[in-house]
């Protein structure tokens, strides 16, 4: 499984906060590969025709809403660490659990790679192509865990991560790097077509 920018923002997300907040993020990742896995299958080819004028959008709002998450890491972490705050508290709403699935739902599905490696999985495997719904739903199944097991290894990892890096200086360079490779990802994302 490839670790992408919405992966990275993952471990970053559970670091910073909770275990509990990690496993409702890595929900909210997994439910929408599992929705992407049913249209795969319900429109099969003609998905991938469909998406082809929307793409490069899709591609440049994904590609800013991971900038804007990268650079507001980056600048809540840096304001932490000068005020000397360990926690990541401040004048806004904290980050809860539905917050956090609903926001790495909305990130995932505006991923245009997710969208194009579910019409390409299922083009390849002719799952689409099968009559039988029963294949099919197994299909989404499979995909909704497959994807829901990986996303809740990644914010366990990101939940050790956070247990280890406690110091202020352990936490102001974790969001730190995070949020470079979130916009390194972001630029990869935006200057190189898929």
């Amino acid at each position: 499984m490839p670790v992408g920018a919405v992966a990275t923002y993952l471990v970053s997300l559970t670091a910073r906060t909770s275990l509990r907040i990690g496993i409702c993020a890595a929900l909210g990742v997994a439910t929408a590969d599992g929705l992407y896995a049913l249209v795969a299958t319900l429109s099969g080819s003609a998905l991938a025709a469909a998406l082809q004028p929307v793409l490069v959008p899709l591609r440049w709002a994904s590609g800013l809403v991971l900038v804007a998450l990268a650079v507001r890491g980056g600048l809540t972490a840096l304001r932490q660490y000068r005020n000397r705050h360990l926690a990541t508290r401040s004048g806004r709403t904290p980050m809860n659990p539905g917050r956090a699935y609903l926001a790495l739902l909305g990130i995932t599905m505006l991923n245009p790679t997710t969208v194009i490696y579910f019409a390409a999985l299922v083009l390849g495997s002719g799952t689409a192509a099968a009559a039988d719904p029963l294949e099919q739903g197994v299909f989404v199944v499979a995909a909704f865990a497959a994807s829901a097991g990986w996303q809740l290894l990644l914010a366990g990892g990101g939940a050790l991560l956070g247990r280890a890096l406690t110091g202020r200086l352990g936490r102001l360079v974790t969001a730190l790097v995070s949020g470079v490779v979130i916009l390194a990802l972001a630029v990869r994302m935006l200057v190189v077509p898929s």
